[in-house]
């Protein structure tokens, strides 16, 4: 067994630190013996902090339109395939009805980034919510915005903001993007939503095209010195209506080591168990769980339209990871010696 591997480990355990080579080595040089090492660490330091705790957010899937063309992106404005639909407030606010009466208290509002929903219709709908649910969070996902875009919606009551920075490696950025989106004002956007206040999260795909090692140990390199409050990663998946369709899937065996990895990096972060994970593996959702997560969001989204946000291939929507399934997602948590809860789960330093 190669004893430095754990040495890494058992130092990233204790320092929450190391360097951008000791972070390549780790995932270059993995192994089973190394990967139930981490795992076992993460939950230890998971355990401390949240018990065993699993928050659940209500994710509420606002618009499938969108202005960008993301070349990974399923609901890219070049798809001509996709059935588009947007939501109106009233459809907005029977789903945070229903998440409410099933015990949800953060909505988790996703969507392309859709002209419609410009900083007035965002804020009368967050004005509303707030009004309606003041014991509620409110966590916005709808990318990249001005700085005093953020301030407002801010001030009108969102919480938490969600924008996945997707790599840490400019140049991968730009094979992932098209020509006119940079990888500057991504970053930017993030440094500005934690300046304003937000419990902010960033996120990257494990497996995307033409990532390498040493491009996913500059995502958990970024991780360390940007300490998001929340961090979403999942597996690539292609879609079929995007130039990636014929690319390789993400790893489920790597993205949950790095779960594991990231809660050493910052133990008191919010790591969910994405629905990518669940969709690519039928036990996803409990893997990413039992490797560090805590979090997970199921979807609250009208059943109509589900289907619709396809950001990659075959999606899940109608199995544990949909809100109306509260109960056997509390049963499948509770299997493995979890509990869902009901609170906010605001971040705690």
């Amino acid at each position: 067994m190669n004893n430095k591997l754990l040495e890494l480990i058992d130092q990233l355990a204790s320092y929450h630190s190391l360097s951008l080579e000791e972070y390549e080595y780790l995932i270059k040089n993995r192994n089973l013996e190394v990967v139930q090492y981490a795992k076992q660490k993460a939950m230890t330091v998971r355990q401390q902090i949240f018990g065993n705790k699993v928050y659940i957010r209500g994710l509420i899937e606002i618009s499938n339109i969108c202005k960008n063309d993301c070349l990974y992106c399923g609901i890219r404005c070049s798809n001509k395939t996709c059935q588009r639909y947007r939501l109106s407030q009233e459809e907005i606010l029977e789903c945070c009805e229903e998440g409410y009466q099933l015990g949800f208290r953060t909505f988790v509002l996703q969507g392309g980034e859709d002209t419609y929903f410009s900083d007035d219709v965002l804020c009368h709908l967050l004005k509303t919510i707030k009004l309606k649910y003041p014991d509620c969070a409110i966590t916005l996902s709808l990318g990249e915005r001005s700085k005093e875009s953020y301030i407002r919606l801010f001030q009108a009551g969102a919480n938490r903001y969600l924008l996945r920075h997707e790599t840490a490696d400019q140049q991968h950025y730009q094979k992932l993007h098209p020509s006119h989106m940079s990888y500057e004002n991504r970053m930017k956007c993030l440094y500005t939503l934690k300046e304003i206040g937000y419990q902010t999260g960033c996120g990257f795909m494990v497996g995307s095209p033409y990532q390498d090692e040493n491009m996913l140990s500059k995502d958990l390199k970024f991780i360390e010195e940007f300490h998001p409050q929340m961090c979403g990663i999942g597996p690539f998946i292609p879609h079929v209506a995007t130039p990636f369709k014929d690319m390789k899937a993400g790893n489920v065996d790597l993205t949950c080591y790095l779960l594991s990895l990231i809660r050493l990096i910052y133990p008191p972060i919010l790591l969910p168990s994405t629905t990518a994970l669940g969709t690519i593996d039928k036990r996803g959702t409990e893997k990413g769980i039992q490797s560090g997560a805590n979090v997970i969001m199921p979807n609250l989204s009208p059943l109509s339209v589900r289907k619709k946000y396809e950001l990659y291939n075959h999606k899940k929507y109608t199995g544990e990871e949909s809100a109306q399934n509260k109960n056997r997602l509390t049963l499948i948590m509770k299997e493995i010696g979890y509990e869902i809860v009901t609170e906010r789960g605001d971040f705690k330093e």
